[in-house]
């Protein structure tokens, strides 16, 4: 009995020093990026004093005095540069209007061409990309995200309704965040401080009260999250600024033409056209010479600085006007007359009336960083990083956004 008392204890002590068994834990799971666009946000809006919730964003994150969009300086062409890190020259939304010899006419209101993935196939954006590498998306009214593109569709989506109250957008972006699988990659849209910025001009009380509107739905989504625990990496962008026009700063270019010589597919900041057969001549001899407040060119010489003029479906003479006026072919209609336009776009990235706004932040994000100002085709390497996937060759550059990174 006493020789057996040893061995127990024995036994004991080898039995205590035994590593406990093994758990796993899972991994945390990944922060979602939520990138948001309110269009129109013009980067100086932002030092105005009436963006809190953004401004406390930028506190904790980082911004940048200006975010350069691409040419032309226009809501769908930079909706899709921002998602594929390719200019318009290349990925093929050239314009909010446009012809194309196969698929027909564009135009924001055309439904047909807007849900067509053929107009938008030249480029894969980012949700294309994260849903083939099995990685949850949703899409808040994102130019693009309508279509199947490639195929693809993203996970969640909406048709665009502009009637939808900001309030409710933001509501069901947090409803897709409660679903499963939680998406990993989310859009928000917000149209309203375009909408007033072209209604009553960049510097109008309307304007100041449609930015604060969003920034109140921002700090909405900000609670929203917080209330859910979430900590998400969010990259708040606008796709072009506006500038002050008036209805006394029109070029009509019927004074110089003959309306019936070209098929006109685009008109405002820039106006795009197509001669017709036989008419080039006059057309060509007409505009490709000096004109006040106005420069036109044949597609090919575009300015090198813009980058553009190579695609299929930029037309053959392509005018640009100077910042604050507007070309058109001809007068405007009664009914368009009766409401004339304050602001508009379109112009060159590099005046200062179009810098776009910038505000990152999150757990990938340093704080308090201001960094100078870049392109915007910069932020789509950057939302490739954010989301684990492999670089991609656009006309991006992931090094540029590289020191906003912890």
């Amino acid at each position: 009995m006493f020789r057996l008392i040893p061995m127990l204890i024995a036994l004991l002590l080898a039995a205590c020093q035994r590593p406990p068994p093994s758990v796993t834990v899972p991994p945390p799971e990944p922060a979602p990026v939520i990138l948001i666009s309110v269009d129109g946000l013009r980067a100086d809006y932002l030092r105005r004093g009436i963006t809190p919730a953004i401004s406390a964003l930028a506190a904790r994150g980082v911004t940048t005095a200006a975010m350069r969009p691409s040419f032309p300086s226009l809501t769908f062409p930079n909706h899709y540069t921002l998602v594929t890190g390719l200019r318009p020259d290349r990925h093929g939304i050239v314009n909010n209007n446009m012809d194309d010899p196969d698929l027909g006419r564009f135009a924001l209101s055309r439904r047909e061409a807007v849900e067509d993935g053929r107009w938008w196939a030249d480029a894969e954006p980012i949700w294309v990309t994260a849903e083939r590498a099995g990685l949850a998306t949703a899409t808040m009214f994102w130019p693009g995200s309508e279509a199947a593109i490639r195929g693809v569709r993203p996970g969640r989506w909406l048709p665009f309704d502009g009637k939808m109250p900001n309030r409710d957008r933001v509501a069901q972006l947090l409803a897709w965040l409660d679903g499963t699988p939680r998406p990993r990659f989310l859009t928000l849209y917000f149209d309203t401080v375009d909408h007033d910025g072209h209604d009553f001009g960049p510097d109008s009380a309307e304007v100041n009260r449609a930015v604060a509107e969003v920034d109140a739905r921002i700090g909405d989504l900000l609670a929203g999250l917080a209330a859910r625990g979430i900590d998400a990496n969010i990259i708040l962008v606008a796709d072009h600024g506006m500038a002050q026009v008036s209805s006394r700063q029109r070029i009509l270019l019927d004074g110089l033409i003959d309306p019936g010589a070209v098929r006109f597919v685009a008109g405002g900041a820039m106006a795009a056209m197509n001669p017709l057969p036989g008419r080039e001549a006059e057309v060509r001899a007409a505009l490709l010479r000096p004109h006040p407040h106005m420069a036109c060119h044949d597609k090919a010489y575009v300015p090198p600085a813009l980058q553009y003029g190579r695609h299929r479906r930029v037309p053959a003479l392509v005018c640009i006007a100077e910042p604050g006026w507007m070309i058109w072919l001809s007068a405007p209609t009664p009914e368009q007359a009766a409401k004339p336009l304050a602001g508009m776009h379109g112009y060159d990235p590099a005046h200062p009336s179009m810098a776009a706004s910038f505000v990152a932040a999150g757990p990938a994000f340093r704080a308090g960083l201001v960094l100078p100002p870049f392109d915007n085709v910069h932020v789509h390497p950057l939302l490739l990083r954010l989301l684990g996937l492999p670089p991609m060759a656009t006309d991006g550059d992931a090094a540029v956004l590289q020191p906003a990174l912890r």
